[in-house]
């Protein structure tokens, strides 16, 4: 892979662009086919779950990517993956467990209409080979269906992702394109302790890494908090990335929860912290034009220069609801012709959130006449 084309380079000249499968989402079908269109599409990162069976279909996805990018006539680039690790709970490793027998049965199951993955399901009556309940694969944790239970019946239980264990799985393997390239560290103000031990599992590995994220959302003493991990994880053999996580999971709901991320980002800017910049939590199809309009992306008004810019951008829910429908009618790709013309659409669909970062000239009209209404 050339630097031209490299991840690293996108970072360097601020269109970087990264997939977020979620943290807790292991649906694998769904994962296989989001890699690879978004991988064609020209995504420079790929984030799944830290979980052997994902990381294993994510890799064989992009061993096998030059296939399709041949028989799309696409340029190939190879994007990293990542996998996400969490040092104490967070929203983004955690499903929702409910007993669905304790269902009233003239409930309006308002839960299953908002979940955006249907990981929510009841049995027809009378068929009782249907699983009921939530399909743990498909949940990623956004919470959601939580406030809308009539009889609040519905929880949601928290993991922690087994770092020391999974490690070794996940990074001692032959080089490149096997296994994971990068990591990234969920955390948040008040976890010194708990984040000093998780480094102190990941310092091993860090020769074989490209790229370490450090995700965090916004909070009172933030700055402070993030240039105390600063200076316990620099110097670093690869690159450092800051993650201002806005609204978790929520880049599918409206327009406006962008904003939170890119406070957050301008922030950052405005600090010493050494690394990249990246927005995440509520990023849509009006962040980067807010973004333009804030003159925080490269090749922008000079006029609105900033000594320093956003790095790249990480849509999570809004790029995968993008190819919900794609992904409902995938003919699977063992039936390669019919395969091969599902992934041309699901590649041209997922490029119209790429683009938007990569090509600025790709705004769409409607885009650009909302931009008035995105004030900050």
């Amino acid at each position: 892979m050339s630097l031209k084309s490299s991840p690293l380079r996108s970072l360097q000249e601020g269109h970087w662009f990264k997939l977020i499968c979620g943290a807790s989402y292991q649906y694998l079908p769904a994962i296989e086919h989001l890699t690879r269109s978004y991988a064609l599409a020209g995504a420079d990162c790929i984030d799944v779950a830290a979980d052997p069976g994902v990381v294993a279909v994510a890799s064989q996805v992009l061993r096998t990517l030059s296939d399709w990018s041949d028989s799309l006539d696409l340029p190939l680039r190879r994007p990293w993956l990542m996998v996400s690790l969490n040092d104490a709970e967070d929203p983004h490793f955690r499903k929702a467990v409910f007993d669905p027998q304790a269902c009233p049965p003239d409930c309006p199951r308002p839960c299953v209409a908002l979940c955006p993955t249907q990981a929510i399901r009841f049995a027809a009556p009378g068929v009782e080979s249907e699983p009921s309940g939530v399909q743990a694969d498909r949940c990623y944790g956004c919470g959601r269906c939580l406030p809308v239970c009539p009889l609040q019946h519905i929880q949601s239980q928290s993991h922690l992702v087994p770092a020391a264990e999974l490690l070794p799985q996940l990074l001692d393997r032959d080089p490149e394109p096997y296994g994971i390239d990068a990591l990234e560290l969920h955390t948040q103000v008040g976890h010194d302790a708990a984040f000093a031990a998780l480094w102190q599992t990941i310092r091993p590995w860090l020769p074989r890494l490209k790229l370490i994220a450090i995700s965090c959302p916004y909070a009172p003493g933030v700055v402070d908090y993030l240039r105390w991990i600063a200076s316990i994880v620099t110097p670093l053999p690869c690159p450092l990335l800051w993650q201002t996580d806005g609204r978790p999971m929520s880049g599918d709901i409206g327009s406006g929860t962008t904003h939170t991320a890119i406070h957050f980002a301008q922030e950052l800017l405005s600090t010493d912290l050494p690394g990249f910049v990246q927005l995440a939590g509520g990023t849509n199809a009006y962040t980067v034009p807010k973004l333009l309009s804030l003159g925080l992306l490269s090749s922008t008004d000079p006029e609105k220069e900033v000594a320093r810019k956003v790095a790249g951008i990480a849509y999570g829910s809004y790029a995968r609801k993008l190819l919900d429908e794609w992904l409902d009618t995938c003919p699977g790709v063992q039936a390669r012709p019919d395969y091969g013309v599902w992934l041309k659409t699901a590649v041209t669909q997922a490029q119209t959130v790429v683009r938007l970062l990569k090509n600025r000239e790709h705004r769409t009209p409607r885009t650009r006449h909302n931009l008035a209404s995105l004030s900050l």
